[in-house]
């Protein structure tokens, strides 16, 4: 299918700020957007000099300072209810999520209860938030979640075993702030991690289906396909990863290759705002619920199966990623080409260290039908993929997967 539209779209944030140091440009920002800011981040974010750093430089600058810092890992339902309620009636009026994507998607859903009371499962879907959300900046420490610039949070469903999403351009964030100095003390495992989610995050982006929308698609849907502008800053992300991601792996105080990395997951976060994933991510939700692993390794560990199972339908635009990451040679044919691009993805991700075989995850066979069964309830996700998704397919993948079985180009 082809963007015959020639549509370009992107959704984004009014105000990036890019680059080492720009976090000292905060107390100025956020004064346009309130005097009572609260800072959203983790345990260990906050024990951290440069935290302590944003708080002092925001409460010297005459703004009123509070600070939530128990956001948990792959942020449950939970987690938001209680941060909301621990704030409610204190007149906060703009949030900061500083941290990973927990954080900035704990500062977004904190937002909207804040704004608009009730759970934050009335919002789950899209555009099921009533109004504006109190204003969010984001300021991200690692670099690969995207979530610093998307309209999307991602929250964890105790009862329901499933990671479900709030799509809607009122959590958009206000602002971001994307600082790669702040990622120079990201323990190397996290660095691994969300390396992995932004990779997969370029090449789920880059190969989605073209949706063609409507304008009330376009007014009701988040996710409208990939077109023109997503895949400029996929083709820059795949790009930078290429050229700089080793790199941090073998110097993690190299500032120019963590800017690099954490510029394409800027890219990847860009890209995704308006294509959104695919099958990895919705094959990984129902595996989270399983073994617990980060999410970045999850998705990582998928895409060599889903990007094989995908090839034949997404064969042009694999090819364009060898290209891209100059592993296409001339003359080849674009299948030959698009397998050069697949086994150069699966070179950066075990660069990082990242598995790529899903019993790191914890599956195991009598898992397959309860994660085949949910990943394709995960419509949006499951639409935007290019080849078709069902619950036997998604098994075939888990075997292939189980087994470490990347011998395979025809079907799974």
């Amino acid at each position: 299918m082809d963007n015959r539209l020639g549509l370009g779209l992107v959704r984004q944030p009014g105000t990036v700020l890019f680059g080492p140091g720009q976090r000292r440009q905060l107390p100025q920002l956020v004064s346009r957007y309130g005097r009572h800011c609260l800072l959203v981040t983790d345990a260990r974010m906050a024990s951290t000099p440069e935290f302590d750093a944003i708080r002092r430089a925001l409460s010297e600058s005459g703004l009123t300072v509070s600070v939530y810092d128990g956001a948990l890992p792959d942020l449950p339902r939970s987690n938001v209810m209680e941060a909301a309620a621990s704030q409610a009636g204190r007149g906060v009026e703009v949030l900061i999520g500083i941290g990973g994507g927990s954080s900035m998607d704990l500062a977004k859903s904190v937002a909207a209860v804040l704004a608009h009371g009730g759970d934050v499962r009335d919002f789950f879907g899209e555009f099921r938030v009533p109004g504006p959300s109190l204003p969010v900046i984001t300021v991200p420490t690692t670099g690969g979640t995207g979530a610093e610039v998307t309209s999307l949070a991602i929250v964890f469903d105790e009862e329901r075993g499933m990671k479900m999403a709030i799509a809607d351009a009122h959590i958009e964030p206000v602002a971001a702030v994307i600082d790669p100095e702040l990622t120079l003390s990201c323990p190397p495992g996290l660095t691994a991690a969300t390396a992995a989610d932004a990779l997969s995050h370029l090449v789920e982006a880059f190969t989605a289906r073209p949706k063609n929308p409507t304008p009330e698609q376009l007014a009701t849907q988040i996710y409208v396909g990939k077109n023109r502008i997503t895949d400029l800053f996929c083709a820059e992300g795949l790009r930078l990863m290429n050229a700089s991601l080793a790199r941090v792996v073998s110097d993690p105080g190299d500032l120019a290759a963590r800017s690099d990395v954490m510029f394409a997951a800027y890219c990847a976060g860009m890209a995704i705002n308006t294509t959104g994933t695919a099958a990895a991510h919705a094959i990984q939700s129902p595996i989270a619920a399983i073994g617990h692993v980060p999410h970045g390794f999850g998705v990582g560990a998928l895409l060599p199966y889903v990007m094989r199972f995908n090839l034949p339908y997404a064969t042009r635009e694999f090819a364009e990623i060898g290209r891209l990451l100059g592993v296409a040679r001339v003359g080849e044919s674009e299948i030959d080409q698009g397998r050069a691009a697949i086994a150069r993805i699966e070179d950066l991700l075990e660069a990082v260290g990242a598995p790529l075989e899903l019993t790191a995850l914890g599956v195991k066979p009598e898992h397959f039908a309860q994660i085949g069964k949910a990943a394709v309830q995960a419509t949006r996700l499951v639409l935007n993929n290019p080849a078709p998704l069902t619950e036997e397919s998604v098994v075939a993948l888990l075997k292939r997967g189980v087994a470490g079985d990347r011998s395979w180009w025809s079907a799974p």
